[in-house]
């Protein structure tokens, strides 16, 4: 079993990228959490995820290893596949998935692409205590759930833009006046990015 890959970046899209280590190049499929994480680097080490069919053998990385570990919870739900759990892990970070998931959140689930009511309460209900363990010290700081942050976000994301800019200038808005609102936070970062 792989356990990791690291190596030099060949080639990095936002859906997968191609590690060259020991003469071999390893296709892995990714999230935009990983991508964003590792868009610009030379050398990458991800934590891999091998599933292994009788007409596939994929690889999927991860830049830590709460969200592989987020990545196979998923998956172990019914009627959640590898393209749904890395659409949630893309459209969420890890920090704010394992809140909405131990909170109970399905409304906030449910705005991912692709995921019903029913997919978001299945999640919940299967993976609710089993996320409580769950460290998510190295996502990185977990920020204030911010509902006009997060809408404003959806919403440059739907536009076009990348996840980490738009973060990153809603963050620097909010900072300079919390009191915003949604579409002023979006008129705003529409002028800077």
């Amino acid at each position: 079993m792989i356990d990791f890959i690291s190596g030099d970046v060949v080639s990095l899209t936002p859906t997968e990228v191609v590690i060259a280590n020991g003469g071999v190049g390893y296709l892995l499929q990714i999230s935009m959490q990983t991508y964003t994480a590792i868009e610009g680097k030379v050398t990458v080490l991800l934590y891999a995820h091998e599933a292994i069919r009788e007409d596939a053998y994929d690889l999927y990385g991860f830049v830590t290893k709460t969200e592989r570990t987020l990545f196979r919870l998923l998956i172990s739900v019914s009627g959640v596949g590898s393209n749904t759990a890395r659409l949630l892990l893309s459209s969420y970070e890890s920090g704010e998935l394992v809140a909405m998931i131990r909170n109970g959140d399905a409304a906030r689930l449910c705005q991912a692409k692709g995921i019903g009511t029913k997919t978001a309460q299945r999640i919940i209900v299967d993976l609710q205590n089993k996320v409580g363990d769950l460290s998510v010290a190295d996502t990185g700081a977990l920020a204030a759930h911010n509902t006009k942050r997060d809408e404003a976000l959806f919403a440059l994301i739907a536009l076009g833009f990348s996840r980490a800019a738009s973060e990153k200038v809603l963050d620097a808005l909010l900072k300079s006046d919390a009191s915003l609102s949604v579409e002023q936070l979006i008129k705003g970062a529409l002028r800077q990015l």
